[in-house]
């Protein structure tokens, strides 16, 4: 009886490998590309004792703790140790959205779109479909970790070590089977697959802040933020295996316990109680746009809040910035007060300008989501009762466009309102309105990826997911441009590297306005393509 739960899961990971090959080369060769390449250049980088000594010296800052996590290394510090505080937490975050999308993927959204049940028509295990999922995931980690921490190898990094580079790979892959676990049993509670990805990533923000805050304040409880036990590796240093075992067990826990929880519910309902609908539709179900807006209220309330949260907590961290001078005594004195307030000023203002970055950045994957749902609601035939009633696509593609927009908008706004009001609480050296100098120099560039979105959504809706190239690289080149010596024209090549460092520098008008004019050209573009091409068929 037992066996027959998981009949056939060998067949279903075969098709799933089979199918999800293009996405799972795609994946390796952006991760083992980014680890290797980085690597690579960080003996130029870092090829000098005073360049390493500076950069140590960097690290240990509160602004680059809540970033990066703490920097524990003793010395001498080597390339490799710098490389391996620096890119930790940045890798862990991939590996964590790359098993979330695979986990959910094939088991939510399997669901929604009725394969699931095709599958489970024939001699199929219950537990086959999630079994086969799990496999496929610790096939995927255990690839792009292993080749992962072959690339480190190859690198020859100066410091770097043979165990270092194997604990690395494998930790990252563990650490993503972690999440994908964790996925895995969001998938359980959800009943469809927007959800589940919405509390798959709920949760992940919430360690990573957890984790964030930790660092800052106390190092020692970062044990318990599941997300911190990547930091505690030391690698190329002690090169602690302990938090791998921590994150083994973890993984098991959360694999069981979705196994468990998939064995009590029905396909296509979730463990959550969902509250019974209506007997007739109100009022703001009476056109496209309120329709789009209701089903998307849930992720919207829950991406809002998280930006709200996530900018109180980088902003709290603002006073510890700010007392960076003020605390030694010898350079307070020689500066004198207006010229450490100065230094304050600076020092705030610039970890404002790199969160800018990383806000607007989180504010363009909720307006993507959205937008990319103009074709996945069509495949899945959700859409057909919308396109036999009169309604024209112009209302429908806006429809989308309208609340993508303002997703992104209020994402950007309220992360920036965060950061500022507990950054004015804890220094009194930058006033609130200073900090939204960002919301008005990034707005323009979220419009025009928004832009660029639609348009991969009408002209390329087979290929529509390469718009995620956009965040991933603009994250990448902006979060580690400055410490990796990129040149400015390796910034630019997505918007986000065309704005000034706001809200340090002033905002460049000439290009605010440039932006709204390409992003509102793209549109019309997009527009006109989508309605002259057939519908996507399911």
């Amino acid at each position: 009886m037992e066996n027959s739960r998981f009949k056939q899961t060998g067949y279903l990971l075969l098709f799933y490998l089979r199918r999800d090959w293009l996405l799972i080369v795609g994946w390796l060769i952006a991760i083992v590309g980014l680890m290797g390449g980085a690597a690579a250049k960080f003996d130029n980088l870092y090829g000098t004792h005073k360049a390493i000594t500076a950069i140590a010296t960097t690290l240990k800052t509160p602004a680059m703790v809540a970033l990066f996590g703490p920097f524990t290394a003793k010395e001498p510090y080597t390339a490799a140790i710098i490389y391996a505080s620096e890119m930790v937490v940045f890798m862990g975050l991939f590996f964590a959205i790359m098993n979330i999308y695979f986990a959910v993927k094939n088991t939510r959204a399997e669901e929604d779109n009725g394969t699931l049940e095709l599958i489970r028509a024939h001699a199929v295990g219950q537990l086959s479909p999630l079994t086969a999922t799990v496999l496929e995931l610790i096939l995927i980690n255990l690839i792009v970790g292993i080749l992962a921490a072959g690339s480190l190898e190859f690198a020859q990094m100066t410091g770097a070590n043979s165990l270092g580079s194997w604990l690395f790979g494998l930790a990252l892959a563990v650490f993503g089977m972690l999440f994908g676990t964790l996925a895995l049993l969001m998938a359980q509670l959800a009943s469809n697959a927007r959800g589940a990805t919405s509390l798959s990533y709920l949760v992940l923000g919430l360690f990573f802040i957890a984790r964030m805050l930790t660092d800052v304040k106390n190092p020692d409880y970062t044990w318990f933020t599941v997300f911190g036990l990547i930091e505690k590796l030391a690698v190329y240093s002690s090169n602690d295996w302990l938090p791998v075992d921590y994150m083994l067990f973890l993984t098991i826990v959360f694999g069981a316990v979705a196994l468990i929880m998939n064995t009590h519910r029905d396909v296509t309902s979730g463990l959550l109680p969902s509250r019974p609908g209506r007997k007739t539709a109100s009022f703001f179900l009476a056109n496209p746009f309120s329709l789009v807006l209701r089903l998307e209220r849930t992720s919207l309330v829950i991406w809002l809040c998280s930006s709200f949260v996530l900018g109180i907590s980088y902003g709290s961290i603002f006073g510890n910035i700010g007392n960076l001078i003020k605390t030694n005594p010898a350079i307070a004195k020689l500066m004198g007060t207006a010229a450490v307030e100065a230094g304050n000023r600076n020092l705030i203002l610039n970890f404002a300008a790199t969160l800018s970055v990383i806000f607007a950045v989180i504010a363009t994957i909720p307006a993507q989501i959205t937008l990319l749902k103009i074709n996945n609601d069509e495949q899945r035939g959700w859409l057909e009762q919308v396109h036999a009633r009169s309604v024209s696509r112009f209302k429908l593609f806006f429809s989308y466009v309208i609340v993508a927009l303002f997703y992104q908008a209020a994402c950007l706004f309220l992360a920036l309102l965060g950061m500022g009001l507990a950054g004015v609480n804890t220094n009194d050296v930058v006033s609130l309105g200073r900090f939204f100098r960002a919301f008005a120099g990034y707005l323009p560039i979220l419009l025009v990826i928004s832009g660029i979105t639609t348009l991969c959504v009408a002209l390329l809706p087979r290929w529509q997911k390469i718009v995620w190239i956009l965040p991933i690289y603009g994250l990448f080149s902006m979060y580690f441009g400055n410490l990796l010596n990129l040149p400015q024209w390796a910034k630019r090549v997505t918007p986000y590297g065309w704005v000034n460092r706001v809200p340090l520098e002033a905002i460049h008008w000439g290009n605010v306005l440039l932006f709204l004019c390409l992003a509102l050209g793209l549109w019309l573009l997009s527009y006109l393509l989508y309605a002259s091409r057939d519908l996507v068929e399911n």
